[in-house]
This record gives structure tokens, sequence and C-alpha cells, in this order.
């Protein structure tokens, strides 16, 4: 089965989160635990996280369909040492929130070298505020998303999405998440249907279906091969509808959070309907 869904607000409460999922007709949702655009806030509620688990069983969601985000600020690869020190304890801080809302996925963007560092120091630097963070938890897995490789961010090739898995310790609690926009403008051709087999046999051959945990479901402003991170609604971007069909129909998604990130959010209940109808 599929569980399409979107990254759905969580102001006024994370138990908010789950209503708003339902209120669009997703079977899975995607959420920040916290302000994405602050290092630190305030901590969970009790109320917070019991709120939080009555309404995810009320309306029928389940910790595995479920995909936190992490902050935009926190950079595990950062060159610098004080900016990687407070990256990590953020991110721990995340990792945190998702035990306490009994949570088994973290989505985040693995990091940036800017340029001051190698791509393999950064990818050992991001292994390493894995570790640091899986050491300090139990139970949550970081879900690695690959990224368009705008700037200087690591994960733009599976290479580099398999060299950090390598790097971790406990290869129970890693996994990746998929972002068809950022797939796209990366450099892998997933408009048409060969392109579409030749990238997925690619990711299997280099990191494995294993470790995919979710999907992240956008059209894209810009093409492929391009390197920048635009979202667009979908069908109207450069990868258009025979993607999404074929994402659909393809048994290699099931169980798993297919999330939206489409930039208007007033089409997301559409969107999900349009998605399932695609199915055969």
């Amino acid at each position: 089965m599929k569980y399409v869904g979107a990254h759905v607000s969580a102001s006024g409460g994370v138990e908010n989160a789950p209503i708003n999922a339902s209120n669009i007709g997703a079977k899975g949702f995607a959420l920040f635990t916290k302000n994405q655009r602050q290092w630190f806030t305030n901590p969970l509620t009790v109320e917070n996280i019991s709120q939080f688990k009555a309404n995810c069983k009320k309306f029928g969601f389940v910790p595995e369909h479920i995909l936190p985000h992490d902050s935009y600020l926190i950079n595990l690869g950062s060159p610098d040492k004080a900016a990687l020190d407070k990256s990590r304890k953020s991110f721990l801080d995340e990792m945190m929130r998702c035990e306490q809302l009994g949570l088994k996925l973290l989505n985040f963007h693995p990091g940036a070298h800017l340029k001051e560092i190698t791509e393999d120091e950064c990818i050992q630097r991001i292994a390493e505020s894995i570790n640091l963070s899986l050491s300090k938890t139990k139970g949550v897995t970081a879900v690695i998303e690959n990224t368009a490789g705008q700037g200087s961010a690591i994960g733009y090739k599976f290479e580099h999405l398999r060299a950090i898995i390598d790097l971790v310790t406990d290869k129970s609690r890693v996994g990746v998440c998929l972002d068809t926009c950022h797939t796209f403008t990366s450099g892998y051709d997933i408009k048409s249907e060969k392109g579409y087999e030749t990238t997925l046999n690619d990711f299997e051959s280099i990191v494995g279906f294993k470790y995919l945990r979710a999907l992240h479901l956008n059209d894209s402003k810009k093409d492929v091969g391009t390197r920048v991170d635009r979202h667009e609604s979908l069908n109207t971007g450069l990868l258009g509808e025979p993607v999404f069909r074929r994402i659909m129909n393809d048994p290699r998604f099931e169980d798993m959070p297919l999330i939206l990130e489409t930039p208007d959010d007033t089409l997301w209940e559409k969107e999900i309907k349009m998605l399932y109808s695609y199915i055969k």
C-alpha cells in the first residue's frame, strides 16, 4: 500500500499535525517538531506528547509513515567547529523529540562543506555526527535525504549516501529519503522510463533499497543536472505526470511515507487524490 501525504503545519503544537494531515486525505505526513528556523526551542510538554499520540491513533497514522524533518540551520558536516558543535547538539535535540513522540524516523539534509574542507572530510563529519546522536537515543532512524547539490551540499550522488552509511556504526538505524526534484536536478534523469529504471538500478547497486525509508514527491522548476533545488507542484514542472504514475505503481515504494513538499499547500488534497488515481 502507498502512504501519500504532505509536510503539514504543526503550528500551535505538534499535536495539530495529524489533524492537518487528516484534513487533506493523507495516509502519512511530515512535520517539523519545532520551529525549523531556530536552533533550539521550548521542550515538548507532556500534553503535546500525549495529544500528538492520541491524534495519530484517532486518525490512523503510525510512526512508520510519519517523517519528521530537522531544522534547516543544521549542518552536520560543517568545517567550523563551533557551528558543527551547535549543529550536533540541535540534531540530538531533534532526535530526542522524535523519541519522545514515539516516532521512528528523522529526515535531514546531510550537510555542506562550504568549500573549506573536502567532500570526503565532510562525509566523515556527517557520519560522526549521526553516530553521536544514535549513541544517545533509541529507536529513531537517521534518514539521509539526497540533495540537488546546490552550493556545496553533500548528498547529490548516491555514492555520497553510501559513503555516509558505510561510516555509521549502527546500520539498522540509518536510512535514505529520495526526493524526486533533487534526484532529477542532481543529474539522474528519472523523467524518461529508461532513465527512471537506470536510476533505481543504480540506487540499488550503490546504496540498496533496504535503506530506503521514504520519498519526497516534488516536480521540478529546473532541468536535469542543473543542481538547483526548486520544487514545483505536481505535473506543472519539468518532470511531469509519467514519473509520478510510475512511482505510484512501483512495488519498491510500498509501506513508506511518500511526502509532498510542493509549493502550493492549497493543492495538496487535490494532488494526493490525483496520485492515488494513478494506481492501476
